[in-house]
């Protein structure tokens, strides 16, 4: 009986096996999705898509990669259903799940781009169109917030220009005060080298003086000299009376 069966399976078309094959690990992919097991589900679908190409094994891996956060292949895998597919219904949610991972990416150009494209193939999605302007006012603010941020870091830049030049125009000025102040005590010194100078001079000219009149008097030296030698003269003539007196011979020169 066994051997009968596997005949039977052996003798089925080999496109009909694949297919029953690629259907029951969809739906096995599914049942794993539900239970939010979407590692296992990917691997499912994976092998689903390998025995047989399908639009819904490959619809729902881009799912199940979406639900890993895994949205770069999964944008991948959307990106390839829409833009392969005749179906403008499945172009739809296939550019819809685009926009999705495209806006977690914080790609909000390319999701807009995506969420535009759904709506050509569907223009009554209203899904695509409420996540399409929502998208449109996230890229708005990221504009604005970028702007502001460039604005404030330009007056940061501004600002720290004008204190460096402000530093600079003080640090100039203290330097021209410096080089005023060296320039005083450089006068200072020079007039204190001209009166050391000077009086280096009058010390010279003191002892200079001093030197070519070694002997000169005062004046109340000179009167006590002049006195000393009047009185000197007179105790002379006084001694000359004296011996006069006594007899003394006197010898008178004649001048003839």
């Amino acid at each position: 009986m066994k051997q009968l069966i596997i005949i039977i399976l052996f003798l089925l078309p080999g496109g009909l096996l694949f297919a029953q094959q690629e259907k029951s690990l969809v739906k096995d992919g599914n049942k794993l999705y539900e239970e939010k097991k979407y590692t296992e589900a990917e691997a499912n679908y994976r092998k689903s898509i390998q025995k047989k190409k399908n639009t819904e094994g490959d619809f729902n891996l881009g799912d199940a990669l979406y639900k890993q956060k895994k949205f770069d292949e999964a944008g991948q895998q959307f990106n390839q259903l829409g833009s392969t597919s005749g179906n403008k219904a499945i172009a739809a949610k296939a550019y819809h799940n685009l926009g999705n991972s495209l806006l977690e990416n914080k790609k909000l150009e390319e999701s807009i781009d995506a969420y535009k494209k759904a709506l050509i193939n569907n223009p009554k999605d209203d899904e695509t169109r409420y996540n399409l302007a929502y998208a449109q006012e996230k890229l708005k603010q990221q504009q604005k917030q970028d702007k502001d941020n460039k604005d404030n870091k330009d007056k940061k830049n501004n600002k720290n220009q004008k204190d460096n030049k402000n530093q600079d125009k003080k640090d100039d000025k203290k330097d021209d005060k410096n080089k005023d102040n060296k320039n005083q005590d450089k006068n200072q010194d020079k007039k204190d080298d001209k009166k050391d100078e000077n009086k280096n001079g009058q010390d010279k000219k003191d002892n200079k003086d001093q030197q070519q009149q070694p002997n000169k008097l005062s004046k109340e030296d000179a009167e006590r000299m002049l006195d000393a030698l009047n009185n000197d003269e007179k105790q002379t003539q006084d001694k000359l009376k004296n011996k006069k007196l006594k007899g003394v011979k006197t010898h008178i020169e004649k001048d003839w």
